[in-house]
């Protein structure tokens, strides 16, 4: 028996036999020089055409298999192919250096692979798969040779392929597929979301442990810690077996926590809140039962466009979520980007450590002219719901005062104009950085809220990376440094009489609920499909001696070693 280390893509127990599938990048690209650019340039029309086709019928599956939402997954590969960024790439290497338009492809894929590969957000990183998947299916529409990419999943065990494409999660039979384990990818690529959605449970990057998993042998995967144990004996089997009958049970119970309050047994309420990246995610977020939304990241705006989104186009999205939202407040995340060479508009070089370079308020604050017209957006969708506006990576109390100088400006703006602005809008920042939690108590007098972001707040502390692999085990959103941290912000804030959230990925980690609720943190945001097990913890939990429970954790005397349901 054997445990290897993976990333939780999809939460799950399987027990099965493993299908080894080689799929990911086409090899063997053909490279020649073309006589006559202008038929390459023909053929590469056509498979564009044939390949939206494609991608069209793919998103009528994915519709039958899961949520509309992440079907807009293949909506947005079709407008990738549209992108003229990319086929101006394509389009280039063919008249420029008569390459044939197969091999053109290849390098274009390479090179926005490279760049989605280099940049700091996680979500907007994981969209490698995407360029690799959505190139594929032109190389199959120019040469169907150049096939070994798109061939269908076989099912009825448990899948492992080195690169899971969305394409590929939903030619497999829901019915028939146990899990799913990949060498690459990340929680937050597109195809591990939609296994989420389908309830199918995933580990992804096993990096070169991977290649210890044979094709034919006994497997188990926990989709909630990302182990996988290879021929697992007797004994373990029958754990993991138990464990999943119960995990079967708890979701079908889980669901009656859609409509329930989320109070502790002692009467202590709690707001229960969803992450979203894109109005799309509105629909799983009414459908999880969620209080609100706890955080809005708009940078898909800015990275879906070959140009500066307006301030109309950003003024009709933010509208569309807050209208769908009604009275449930909606906290917009303002624009955390800058140091990725991604978009040609942003004029901007590649930083040596982007993690701690030229992003969030200290970009918006430097490119004013930007951040008004996202402000003035924002101010003009503020009539349509109850909007809150959160700035990121704050390290100053300058930073948060010119910040709220240029949301009045862009007030008086659109009054002056006529336009009329909400009253009621509230201003936060986003505790993520060390200074910010140390200096809480300066910052809250400018602020009414604070929401601390866990993910680049733990890294900060501990330095460590949160997506080096090789320090994975460094990174502990349970360290008691942090824990301290996050306990300092919120008694600032409690003393300043403004309300404190948790928006990072351990707001959803149960053995922290207690802390988190103890210390009087009184809003929670996770993702929407782990809204209603949140709920159920909470309604779970009863806190008759905080003060004991918050010593403990902060000692880091407490178990904190759960591993999930």
């Amino acid at each position: 028996m054997k445990v290897l280390q993976g990333i939780p893509a999809s939460g799950g127990i399987a027990i099965g036999s493993v299908s080894r599938q080689e799929l990911g990048f086409a090899e063997k690209i053909p490279h020649y020089e073309a006589a006559d650019p202008q038929a390459e340039l023909s053929r590469l029309d056509e498979a564009c055409r044939r390949a939206k086709e494609q991608l069209e019928d793919f998103y009528r599956r994915s519709l039958q298999l899961v949520a509309e939402k992440n079907s807009m997954i293949f909506q947005i590969h079709i407008a990738m192919l549209q992108d003229e960024e990319y086929l101006g790439e394509i389009r280039a290497e063919i008249t420029d250096h008569r390459t044939n338009a197969e091999y053109a492809v290849s390098l274009a894929a390479k090179k926005f692979y490279d760049l989605f590969s280099k940049l700091d957000d996680a979500y907007m990183r994981a969209r490698c798969t995407d360029v690799v998947d959505v190139s594929n299916h032109l190389l199959y529409c120019l040469d169907p040779s150049l096939n070994a990419a798109l061939r269908p999943l076989q099912s009825g065990a448990v899948i492992a392929v080195s690169d899971l494409m969305p394409s590929h999660v939903v030619q497999a039979d829901r019915r028939h597929t146990l899990a799913f384990l990949s060498r690459t990818g990340t929680r937050d690529a597109h195809a591990s979301i939609l296994l989420r959605d389908a309830e199918i449970p995933a580990v992804v990057g096993l990096g070169d442990d991977f290649l210890q998993i044979e094709n034919g042998c006994d497997v188990i995967v926990d989709g909630f810690t990302g182990e996988v144990i290879l021929q697992p004996d007797e004994a373990t089997c029958a754990e993991y077996w138990q464990r999943l009958q119960e995990t079967r049970a708890r979701r079908k119970e889980s669901r009656q926590f859609r409509k329930g309050p989320s109070v502790t047994k002692d009467g202590r309420r709690i707001a229960v809140c969803a992450n979203i990246s894109n109005p799309s995610d509105v629909e799983s977020v009414l459908r999880s039962g969620a209080d609100g939304i706890g955080l809005f990241r708009t940078e898909y705006l800015y990275m879906s466009s070959s140009a500066e989104p307006s301030e109309e186009q950003q003024f009709q999205a933010y509208k569309s979520v807050l209208e769908r939202m009604e009275a449930r407040r909606v906290v917009v995340r303002t624009l955390d980007l800058g140091e990725e060479p991604v978009r040609p508009y942003f004029n901007l070089e590649p930083g040596s450590n982007p993690a701690m370079g030229y992003r969030a308020i200290r970009f918006s604050l430097d490119r004013s002219d930007l951040f008004l017209t996202q402000l003035r957006a924002l101010l003009r969708a503020s009539v349509y719901g109850r909007l809150a506006i959160m700035f990121p990576i704050v390290t100053s109390q300058e930073e948060i005062v010119l910040a709220r100088h240029l949301v009045e400006r862009a007030r008086e703006e659109l009054t002056g104009k006529g336009i009329p602005v909400s009253d009621k809008i509230e201003i936060g920042v986003l505790i993520e950085t060390p200074s910010a939690a140390v200096i809480s108590d300066l910052l809250a007098p400018h602020a009414d809220f604070f929401s601390i972001g866990t993910n680049d707040l733990t890294q900060y502390i501990l330095a460590a990376d949160r997506k080096n692999p090789y320090i994975s085990h460094i990174y502990n959103p349970r360290h008691p440094a942090v824990l301290r941290m996050i306990k300092l912000t919120v008694d600032n804030a409690r003393s300043a009489g403004i309300w404190t959230a948790v928006c990072g990925e351990s707001a959803s980690d149960p053995a922290l609920t207690n802390f988190y609720l103890s210390i009087g943190v009184e809003q929670l945001s996770v993702a929407p499909a782990a809204v209603l097990e949140l709920r159920r913890t909470i309604q779970s939990v009863s806190l008759e001696n905080p003060a004991q429970l918050i010593e403990q954790f902060l000692a880091g005397r407490t178990d904190l070693t759960g591993k999930g349901p």
